[in-house]
């Protein structure tokens, strides 16, 4: 089997995703540009283990005219003659384009999809649209049931629906989380030298968030939540100071019992990333007083990455919409325990509550404060329990998982063959182009 697979830009996560298929089929990766505005990340100038195409090598594809973008697809996939196609998304124009030539080229289209019904709100005409353009792919392969359901909702048959689009490399975190964990245990900071204000903050106990600094990330109510954390927490060891002075003396002191349970500790927060929202976010931590709390060292590649996860005591992760949310995967692989909002698309597959972690409703601040002074309270073997937990919730999601579901979503693609469009959906997928 030769199939394209197509991403917006190749970042590590789609490297690695394409090296596991390429171990079961002939894979041509297609990436749209070498460039995007939302991701930082290094250019990838590792040898591939499966055909590379990069349509515009020096700059972002969104920034083309359609035209030149449709005639570098149309070459890209006329040369390397797939198969089948899998397409990610319906939204972008780089997306349709490739599926323009599926359609007239007969060539079996599959959808990957990370989109669920509650991302953000639907209006009839759009979902009618995207009916149309779903009905034109001959198979799915989406991250989890919310996005399974959603696009049963929009008409493509459950059995033609696979699971493991979302996935990253679980042993890439798992052995960089363990080495910077004994060298921790060792006293040895695990963070390059000089020290900096993130290192000193990274020797203490924190909680550990990463995303873009953009509203849906809802970094302000996690610094809010967190600011009430810390009130909340001196609050307790200011009552339990006071029941203490308050009680008979006794050479032993009070009762154990009297005590209630012990006061969690006042963990920072290391918050990594960047973005617009940068300079509100840094607002907010000086009118709240945390600038000596709140630790944001800026977006991190993704060799860094299992530095800050070995480091910290817990992963946060507070959006108000999130199709998946693979920084939860990357978590769970360190053998971190997690605070998961209900919105993100991987919560129902990756958080059993009080098993592994804990859910919130991203909305009120109050209850995420509270899911931060429970998981501070926990003892250390606690805290472990929790992340030994969801390491064996992750093995599940891994790259097998990924390329074991493009290539059965391939199968079932190349079984239906390409779909026959009909008048309405080459109108449909025209008007989505703006031709």
């Amino acid at each position: 089997m030769k199939l394209a697979v197509i991403f917006h830009r190749f970042g590590p996560y789609h490297w690695a995703r394409l090296k596991a298929a390429s171990r079961r089929s002939h894979i041509v990766g297609i990436e749209l540009g070498s460039e995007t505005s939302e991701y930082g990340w290094s250019k990838i100038q590792e040898t591939a283990s499966f055909e590379r195409i990069t349509l515009f090598p020096e700059s972002d594809s969104r920034s083309k005219p359609l035209a030149e973008l449709a005639n570098a697809m149309r070459d890209a996939l006329a040369g390397c003659k797939p198969d089948a196609v899998a397409i990610p998304g319906w939204s972008e124009k780089g997306a349709l384009v490739a599926l323009r030539w599926c359609v007239d080229n007969s060539v079996p289209a599959i959808l990957m999809s990370e989109t669920s019904e509650i991302d953000e709100p639907r209006t009839s005409l759009k979902e009618f649209a995207k009916r149309r353009v779903v009905g034109l792919c001959s198979a799915g392969l989406v991250g989890g049931q919310r996005h399974k359901d959603y696009l049963v909702k929009l008409g493509m048959a459950p059995d033609r629906i696979f699971l493991g689009y979302d996935a990253v490399d679980n042993g890439f975190f798992a052995q960089g989380a363990k080495e910077v964990g004994s060298r921790k245990e060792k006293g040895e900071n695990g963070l390059p030298e000089p020290p900096t204000r993130e290192a000193t903050a990274c020797r203490g106990n924190y909680f550990l968030a990463s995303a873009r600094f953009i509203r849906k990330k809802n970094l302000d109510t996690l610094i809010r939540a967190y600011s009430e954390f810390r009130r909340k927490t001196e609050d307790g060891r200011r009552r339990a100071e006071e029941s203490v002075l308050q009680s008979p003396a006794s050479d032993l002191g009070p009762p154990a019992s009297d005590l209630g349970p012990p006061s969690p500790d006042l963990w920072d927060l290391v918050i990594l990333g960047d973005g617009p929202l940068k300079s509100q976010l840094c607002s907010l931590i000086s009118d709240l007083h945390l600038e000596q709390h709140v630790i944001m060292p800026g977006f991190k590649q993704y060799e860094e990455l299992p530095i800050h996860y070995g480091l910290a005591n817990a992963f946060i992760h507070a959006s108000t919409s999130e199709q998946w949310g693979l920084v939860v995967n990357e978590a769970m692989a360190s053998g971190l325990p997690v605070i998961v909002s209900n919105r993100c698309g991987c919560a129902p597959e990756l958080v059993e509550e009080g098993i592994n972690g804990f859910t919130f409703d991203p909305d009120d601040q109050e209850q995420l404060a509270n899911r931060l002074l429970e998981m501070a309270s926990l003892s250390s073997d606690g805290r472990q329990g929790l992340g030994d937990a969801g390491r064996r919730i992750v093995a599940n999601f891994g790259l097998e998982r990924f390329a074991d579901g493009l290539t059965h979503a391939a199968e079932k693609a190349l079984e239906i063959g390409p779909r026959k469009p009909t008048f309405l959906q080459r109108v449909v997928l025209a008007a989505g182009l703006g031709r």
